[in-house]
């Protein structure tokens, strides 16, 4: 189902639903000989959700591998692998930096992220996770009843980004005066051109000096992210897969839009910018697609921060 104006989801519908793709990818990768990610939150949180589909990955039922190397499922696991550490190093490496220091950190569109529970946060940090009310709602709720407990001080902000998220966040305890270390997961091709820039727009104004950001580009405007999905439903269409799960492509954004490095230097953030293959190749893994893939090559991983 295509994107409509105003339009809302939970963890098992539209945007929501890749949210659990996402998490039940965490879970297999986690699973590996030698894994560069431990998320124990993931696997507990898909079966929560109940999509038969991702709950039947997550137990096992069906395999990422499926004897081919190159093919969508593998690289969705080893890209969920890569990215998830990128993210969690952007924040390690960020709470480390300074002067200044920063202990306020936010993550926007949190989905599933369980990353105020399980990451080792110095103490004073605050974290703020913005997302729709009903998926805040679910995921805290869930991990309350797992017995979960953050390892920072967390601050729910129940707001869709194309609302008026930054007074909501103020609300919520944000500090404008300390720096922050930002991160959009998987979060741009989900939102419009103009809506791109407004949200660099305003995570500029709320950006104290030291700010850090860390974000990811397609160039294609996720045209290979889309591909990649339409992959694993040939591959895995005898499993059930498509079964109240949404076309991921249906639900991006496309249109000309400024890419993210040019367009925060423009506001005066100082970016680096890295391949997706580098990244892989920096963690230890390589970067293997099929020719129909072959554009994710061009993604990049984003870096920024704000002078001090």
């Amino acid at each position: 189902m295509a994107r409509t104006e105003g339009d809302t989801w939970d963890l098992a519908s539209s945007v929501g639903a890749t949210a659990t793709m996402v998490a039940a990818a965490r879970a297999v990768a986690g699973r590996e000989p030698e894994p560069l990610i431990d998320d124990p939150f993931a696997a507990p949180l898909v079966r929560a959700v109940g999509v038969e589909f991702f709950t039947k990955i997550v137990d096992g039922e069906i395999t990422f591998d499926s004897g081919d190397d190159s093919g969508a499922a593998r690289l969705m696991t080893d890209v969920m692998a890569v990215r998830t550490r990128f993210f969690d190093d952007f924040f390690a490496d960020a709470m480390a930096a300074g002067p200044p220091q920063i202990r306020q950190a936010v993550i926007l569109a949190s989905g599933l992220d369980s990353r105020a529970y399980r990451l080792d946060w110095p103490a004073g940090t605050t974290v703020f996770e913005i997302d729709q009310p009903a998926v805040i709602e679910f995921k805290t709720g869930t991990l309350a009843a797992l017995g979960a407990t953050p390892t920072a001080s967390l601050h729910t902000v129940a707001v869709d980004l194309r609302e008026d998220w930054p007074a909501a966040l103020k609300e919520a305890g944000f500090d404008t005066s300390a720096p922050t270390a930002w991160i959009a997961e998987g979060l741009l091709v989900y939102l419009p051109p103009e809506a791109q820039d407004r949200l660099f727009d305003a995570i500029t104004a709320l950006s104290a000096p030291g700010s850090r950001l860390a974000t990811e580009y397609h160039p294609d405007a996720g045209a290979s992210i889309g591909e990649r999905t339409r992959a694993l439903r040939d591959q895995w269409q005898g499993h059930g897969f498509g079964a109240g799960i949404p076309d991921v492509a249906d639900l991006f954004h496309t249109g000309a839009r400024t890419p993210p490095a040019d367009y925060l230097a423009a506001l005066g953030w100082q970016v680096s910018a890295e391949p997706r293959p580098d990244v892989f190749a920096r963690y230890g893994r390589e970067f293997r697609v099929t020719e129909e893939l072959a554009a994710l090559r061009d993604s990049m991983a984003l870096t920024a921060v704000t002078p001090a």
